[in-house]
């Protein structure tokens, strides 16, 4: 009985890509021979050096509750690594280690956000960056990108997006869904606007940091020092390190806001898994060279799916820098009837794709761009090349 529910829970969204790949487990139970090409999560197992740390915590009998912000030794791995990677310095103060990236940026909306404040998401952005703020009373504001500008914000867009509401600028570099990196020179051209409103914070969600493929230098927001008091650095260990189900998030930020997370973490999920975070040392301690034969594996997905979909009349890709999701715009079929379905938007040609080609993406329109769906190409080439002759299939 939804009327039993709260409001808060009954606006809220389900996400487009759980409910996709929710679905996409239904058809093959149903014996269906589905592709799934939704997911953000890397096919590697979690490499062994990282698995070795976790066996030994469990035989040293890491077995209690942890710090609520994270193990000190955890804490200062994590200050290690923003010194060592992003040229940031940190105190331990500044840091909270959260059950995932997810939980660390529904901390930071929840201690900073006030109804009717608003957060400029420039799109495409993440699934959830929109109903994590509206669930704080936020007004998630939308600036829509293109293909042309490979889906990145200009400085003119964001000071036209700010108002005396404007509380917050979310984004993700490099994007999900995307894969665009902003360089420095860009972080810097919206700095210079960000300088002229001083109320607003930045976060800054890094999470695909190291799956870069070398045409864009990765950089932060906060290593301009008119910008380090202003910004919450969002990183984890999910993609990189291919560990999505070993839940480890973490945030630098300004202590005032890191202290406020903590404070509200300690009510709701207390402090992460033991086992888990004592991995984590072991992975954030040593070279990212040690990740970087699945960064090499995902640079030759991106080839072969980029040659594939270009084949394809109707796509249009830019060619992304980071991540390992391609955002192809496909507005070239609305209108148009495919097999007898009317493709009117990115959701109906998603949904097609999923009962016609068995091949699962995630419509745009939940990462706030209609024209385009997202795919991964987190996925074996085999599965990559047998998908992408599906869809040619399914739309010629």
């Amino acid at each position: 009985m939804s009327n039993q529910l709260s409001d808060r829970i009954n606006s809220l969204v389900p996400s487009a890509t759980l409910a996709m790949a929710a679905k996409a487990r239904e058809l093959r139970a149903e014996g269906k021979d589905i592709i799934g090409l939704s997911l953000g999560e890397p096919d590697f197992n979690t490499p062994d050096f990282i698995k070795e740390a976790a066996k030994q915590a469990i035989d040293e009998n890491y077995n209690s509750y942890t710090p609520v912000d994270g193990y000190v030794e955890l804490k200062e791995a994590i200050i290690t690594k923003f010194k060592r990677d992003n040229g940031l310095s940190y105190e331990p103060s500044q840091i909270v280690v959260s059950t995932g990236a997810k939980q660390a940026l529904y901390n930071v909306a929840q201690a900073c956000l006030n109804p009717g404040d608003e957060v400029i998401l420039p799109c495409p952005y993440w699934v959830s960056y929109a109903d994590i703020v509206k669930l704080t009373g936020g007004m998630p504001v939308e600036v829509p990108t293109s293909i042309e500008s490979d889906f990145k914000m200009t400085p003119a867009q964001l000071e036209d997006a700010i108002t005396p509401k404007t509380k917050m600028l979310w984004y993700s570099s490099p994007c999900n869904p995307s894969g665009s990196i902003y360089s420095k020179e860009e972080l810097r051209a919206l700095a210079d606007v960000l300088q002229i409103h001083p109320q607003i914070i930045v976060v800054s969600d890094e999470i695909y940091e190291h799956i870069n493929y070398g045409v864009v230098d990765h950089a932060s927001m906060a290593s301009f020092e008119d910008m380090y008091d202003r910004t919450v650095t969002v990183n984890g260990v999910a993609k990189a390190f291919a560990m999505t189900g070993w839940r480890i998030g973490y945030i630098g930020a300004p202590s005032y806001i890191a202290r406020a997370c903590n404070k509200l973490q300690g009510q709701v999920t207390s402090g992460a898994n033991c086992i888990a975070q004592r991995a984590v040392i072991t992975a954030l301690t040593e070279s990212p060279e040690r990740v970087r034969y699945m960064v090499n594996e995902f640079e030759n997905r991106r080839k072969l799916i980029l040659d594939l979909l270009n084949d394809i009349d109707g796509f249009a890709c830019n060619e992304p820098q980071g991540a390992f999701y391609v955002f192809p715009d496909i507005a070239s079929y609305f209108g148009k009837e495919l097999n007898g379905v009317q493709i009117n938007n990115a959701s109906d040609f998603a949904m097609y794709l999923l009962e016609h080609a068995n091949v699962a993406t995630v419509t745009g329109d939940a990462f706030g761009n209609g024209k385009c769906i997202r795919i991964s190409y987190a996925a074996s080439t085999d599965e990559i090349k047998s998908a992408v002759a599906r869809i040619k299939e399914a739309v010629s």
